[in-house]
């Protein structure tokens, strides 16, 4: 992914919080079998047991996801390296918010890409543990505490339609447009239109250019 230094994230808590609120991630890994690739959308949370991932390497990342068996892309899984796609908030920047002309309209996104090889995990009990890992954490992030204890069988019983596999993240990539390239007060203009939707994604872009203009010194303001 092409990232212009402007729209490099502050510190590597930036790339984390990403993943974190944004886990339905897009995994592409190439075909053996032939010239193309297999894309499928997947949940994917950071690995509990690798430790911090602020405090180590920043382009070292371990995810673990899940999929169909029955998904033709289950059989490319191990065949090599794999590129995961988290897309953050994003929205379309008219020129009328410039109030300025010339000017050109644009989009403001957030994105991250890890990429590292691929490995699929046993059938039965390390499938469980990215399952039962993936209920924690989404439960704590999005969901409302709730109890897994009472459905482990019912896990159990599906496990055999279920794929579990780990990356090892050797590259990390993360991209925040969030019109930074802009004056000042253009800057303020976008987000206060954004911010006018603080229920959607618009919201959340607003959100995270009020975060970048704190953690990136007077330079953002």
């Amino acid at each position: 992914m092409f990232v212009p230094a402007t729209y490099r994230q502050p510190d590597q808590s930036w790339t984390i919080d990403m993943i974190r609120s944004n886990p339905l991630a897009l995994l592409v890994t190439a075909d053996p079998l032939g010239p193309g690739v297999h894309a499928t959308h997947v949940p994917v949370i950071l690995d509990p047991a690798a430790g911090d991932p602020t405090a180590g390497d920043p382009a070292e990342i371990v995810l673990l996801g899940h999929m169909n068996r029955a998904n033709p892309h289950w059989a490319a899984v191990d065949a090599g390296e794999a590129l995961v796609v988290f897309t953050g908030p994003h929205s379309y920047v008219s020129p009328t918010t410039y109030q300025t002309t010339p000017a050109a309209p644009t989009w403001d996104f957030t994105s991250v890409h890890v990429r590292g090889p691929v490995q699929r995990l046993g059938q039965s009990e390390p499938t469980l543990a990215v399952v039962q890992a993936t209920v924690r954490a989404y439960e704590a992030e999005f969901g409302t505490g709730w109890d897994m204890s009472e459905s482990v069988g019912y896990f159990r019983k599906i496990l055999p339609a279920v794929g579990a596999f780990r990356i090892h993240g050797r590259r990390t990539e993360a991209m925040f447009k969030l019109s930074q390239e802009q004056p000042s007060e253009i800057r303020e203009r976008v987000r206060e239109s954004f911010g006018g939707d603080p229920t959607g994604r618009r919201g959340e872009v607003a959100d995270l250019m009020c975060r970048w203009r704190r953690e990136s010194g007077p330079a953002a303001r």
